[in-house]
């Protein structure tokens, strides 16, 4: 499968794409305090409590993929609307089921 450039330029190939996946843990606490505009003190606080859980570098520094920048983006959302961090965090938890058990449905409906 090949991607056509828009640009008339020749078609490329999805794997080999210059950009990291989503999963590539690239963003420093810094980087990521600034980018949301909160403290790095409580991305730590996401971490000790298992909201999100980012790699760690040789050194030691944590490391956020962009689905965890998304995942604290969300918290902190919710958090600003009035719930409490466990209360954001079990939302976050529904809001997954409900979108798996969608995805059931679609490969059900669409396998049968």
């Amino acid at each position: 499968m090949t991607i056509p450039d828009r640009a008339g330029l020749p078609a490329r190939s999805p794997l080999l794409s210059p950009f990291p996946g989503d999963d590539v843990p690239l963003y420093t606490v810094g980087q990521v305090a600034s980018m949301l505009d909160v403290q790095p003190a409580f991305l730590r606080r996401l971490d000790a409590h298992e909201v999100v859980r980012p790699s760690r570098s040789d050194g030691g520094q944590r490391r956020y993929t962009r689905h965890e920048v998304e995942r604290v983006h969300a918290i902190t959302g919710l958090m600003g609307d009035g719930l409490t961090l466990a209360g954001a965090q079990r939302i976050l938890e529904l809001q997954a089921e409900v979108d798996d058990l969608r995805r059931q449905i679609v490969d059900l409906t669409s396998g049968g």
